[in-house]
């Protein structure tokens, strides 16, 4: 098994579950464990029951025996057998529990972390950190739908049988709203004036940051919106990647003296002459944006480095607001099945590459790897510096994405290199019913700017 190949990964995720919760029904009979959410390169788990700091040891060493034995996995219909223990898990599983050797159980919060290798160093349990902030906001979104009333799948297809679909998009809309409110007051009372949003691909960056000038805007600021584009180096001078080819993704790729002393001349109130970068001759155009600031007017600065030190290293730490944003999956199948965050926001960029790009459903899924690594590179080991984290996801989106994107899906040839991780998304979306009628979405929501309609998007 080769959990570099996204595949296998899912299958060592569901395989080393499937010993997991086995061997805590063997050890404490009865228990159930939920697969809540992703979290610290594993999953974070809830037992039906409190559980101990010795319990949870006598959990693991028993996980330990089950994979010694390497005792077969049985696929029986939809489900899969494992001696005694029978169940569904949506993807792919081992043949076997030896398959799944490498892993580590702590006691955590309120549960329990089941940590294991990483696609990208496959043969090492990950250096533990404490992901208190994406926590923090993983539980934010379980009270998020406690209050919507929709804690799995079957809620969601329930509300949407009912005809309440209009009432869920409402109110879950409305949980944003008061989020980016809250973050605006939260930056105007710290008299914040470079505010910093990042995040990993289709998480909604372009409509947050739109959003949040808003709100910014009723509390009586007037703040300047920007990226990091127009601050790329010429492009002869863009470093190369191991491979020799341009890096543009990486930090080297922007002019961070330059982009820091217009940062700090705009806070002075001195009159700056902002670049815009020519992406047809790969370099910075000047002259045609001239601009000062007030003293209590704000920056919003969106771009994949912006939580990155580095990237404002000259410009003082009391002046920023560093806001991580991904829409962190809350909505799941049901206790053992997880809806992944990379899946959803994979549905998204597919629906708005195929609308926006021209790109097939073939080309999204095989440009992922890749954008996997930037962000392992470039986002994620920095989403701890945040001040704050906004789950961009909607407990509705699925239901509605589907729609758009099982057809691309479908139409993915089975002799082609990415048939096998489209019949993947095809089975995990299957169980979703679909919302048709989308009057109800209004035009500044984050999923207007995969699906179409949005004020902040052309």
């Amino acid at each position: 098994m080769d959990i570099r190949k996204h595949g296998d990964y899912v299958a060592y995720q569901n395989t080393i579950s499937m010993v997991y919760i086995k061997a805590a029904r063997d050890v404490l009979p009865g228990i159930d464990i939920e697969i809540d959410n992703s979290l610290n390169k594993g999953f974070y788990t809830l037992p039906s029951v409190p559980v101990t700091e010795q319990q949870v040891k006598a959990i693991s060493d028993r996980m330990a025996e089950i994979i010694a034995a390497d005792l077969p996995i049985i696929k029986e219909d939809s489900s899969y057998r494992l001696e005694d223990y029978c169940d569904y898990f949506c993807g792919g599983m081992a043949p076997s529990t030896g398959y799944a050797r490498l892993f580590e159980l702590r006691k955590y919060a309120e549960g329990v972390l089941l940590r294991f290798p990483y696609p990208t160093d496959p043969d090492v349990i990950p250096e533990y950190i404490d992901d208190k902030n994406l926590h923090i906001a993983f539980s934010e979104a379980k009270k998020w739908q406690q209050l919507l009333g929709v804690n799995y799948l079957p809620d969601l297809n329930e509300k949407i049988a009912e005809g309440k679909a209009k009432d869920l998009i409402i109110l879950s809309e409305a949980l944003h709203e008061k989020k980016i409110a809250e973050m605006a007051d939260m930056i105007t009372e710290g008299k914040k004036r470079i505010i910093l949003i990042a995040g990993p691909s289709s998480s909604g960056k372009t409509t947050t940051a739109k959003r949040l000038s808003i709100q910014l805007r009723v509390n009586g600021l007037d703040p300047l919106y920007m990226g990091t584009d127009d601050y790329f180096v010429e492009r002869h001078q863009t470093p190369l990647d191991e491979e020799g080819n341009p890096d543009y993704e990486g930090l080297g790729a922007l002019d961070i003296e330059l982009f820091n002393s217009n940062m700090n001349d705009l806070l002075a109130g001195k009159i700056v002459d902002l670049p815009e970068f020519d992406f047809i001759n790969g370099t910075k155009v000047f002259g045609k944006r001239i601009m000062s600031i007030r003293e209590d007017q704000p920056i919003i600065i969106e771009g994949i480095h912006a939580l990155n030190g580095k990237l404002t290293e000259f410009i003082s730490d009391e002046e920023k607001f560093k806001i991580y944003i991904s829409p962190f999956t809350q909505l799941n199948i049901d206790m053992h099945n997880r809806v992944p965050t990379t899946d959803a926001r994979m549905l998204r960029r597919m629906v708005r590459d195929y609308k926006y790009r021209g790109k097939s459903a073939a080309g999204t899924i095989g440009q992922w790897a890749q954008v996997r690594a930037g962000e392992d590179e470039n986002i994620f080991p920095f989403n701890g510096e945040a001040d704050v984290v906004f789950n961009t996801v909607l407990t509705y989106e699925l239901a509605v994405l589907k729609k758009y994107a099982q057809p691309l899906l479908e139409d993915i040839e089975e002799n082609s290199p990415e048939y096998s991780e489209a019949c993947r998304l095809l089975e995990l979306i299957k169980g979703f019913d679909v919302i048709e009628d989308e009057r109800a979405i209004p035009n500044n929501s984050i999923l207007r700017e995969f699906i179409g309609g949005s004020i902040f998007v052309e």
